[in-house]
């Protein structure tokens, strides 16, 4: 059974920078694509980034050169290093599989950024 934990959220001020890690197991990690989502209150889901499995990444316009995605397949873990932090990217962030699979959701790690 595919698990994921995220880990990483946190308060930060804007212009503050967070790292989140995801890490899965109960499947070959290092053959898949893995996702950043993010869900902000009363909005649907959104892919923030992805990473293939050749390292290939991917970003949505919102967050491009100031998220960075990255993944270490010797630990099961995927990153999400994220700088200068906007308001706007307060939201819970849940890693998946890219596309997502929708057992294979996490809790996610709350991401609030305010001054």
């Amino acid at each position: 059974q595919v698990q994921v934990v995220e880990s990483g959220g946190g308060l930060v001020q804007p212009g503050g920078s967070l790292r989140l890690s995801c890490a899965a197991s109960g499947l070959i990690f290092s053959a898949y694509s893995m996702g950043w989502y993010r869900q902000a209150p009363g909005k649907q889901r959104e892919l923030v980034a992805r990473i293939a499995s050749h390292v290939t990444t991917d970003y949505a316009d919102s967050v491009k050169g100031r998220f960075t995605i990255s993944r270490d397949n010797a630990k099961n873990t995927v990153y999400l290093q994220m700088h200068s932090l906007k308001p706007e990217d307060t939201a819970v962030y849940y890693c998946n599989l890219y596309p997502p699979l929708r057992d294979y959701w996490g809790q996610g790690t709350q991401v609030t950024v305010s001054s």
